[in-house]
């Protein structure tokens, strides 16, 4: 019996560390584009997305380090507060790396559930921080970028597991 794309028996290869390495600075780099209009309010946390991801299927190559300083690099790039995505961040890693192996197990409908309120959390914590420097409350739609990232979360995990699936052997018939 075959294994669908996406089944926890499925034998991937190692992942590169310069994949990992690239994919943040993707990642980074789609955090910076000019968004705009609703797509301003769309567009998913992707560092927040790419951290998570990592740290839920290679606990041990990335970690709070990487989360840290990627958060403090999204603080400057924002111009907003200083530490605040830094601790959004590592939040965010530590729950993935806690939840690692059960998140592993579930089906993606059930991944998507796990990773909904934990985007929302994140945001939650940027939030909160804003609102103890005196910013004012930005409204509900804020939260729609964590919506839209649980809603890439499927296509994410299949573009990032490309490169560890096996190519497949052409003498095998």
């Amino acid at each position: 019996m075959a294994s669908s794309p996406m089944s926890p028996q499925e034998l991937l290869l190692p992942v590169r560390p310069g994949f990992i390495v690239f994919t943040l600075v993707v990642a980074l780099l789609c955090n910076l584009l000019p968004w705009s209009g609703w797509a301003m309010w769309l567009a998913p946390d992707f560092v927040a997305l790419i951290v998570l991801y990592w740290c839920i299927h290679e606990p041990r190559k990335i970690g709070f380090l990487t989360a840290w300083c990627l958060g403090l690099l999204m603080d400057i790039a924002d111009g907003s507060l200083f530490g605040q995505h830094a601790l959004a961040y590592i939040i965010l890693a530590y729950a993935g790396m806690v939840l690692h192996r059960r998140v592993q197990r579930f089906a993606m409908t059930q991944q998507i559930l796990h990773v909904i309120p934990l985007l929302l959390f994140i945001d939650f914590i940027v939030l909160l921080v804003r609102a103890l420097s005196g910013a004012d409350f930005p409204g509900y739609a804020y939260f729609l970028g964590s919506i839209s990232g649980a809603a890439l979360w499927p296509v994410m995990t299949h573009l990032l597991r490309l490169p560890q699936r096996p190519r497949p052997d052409p003498d095998r018939v």
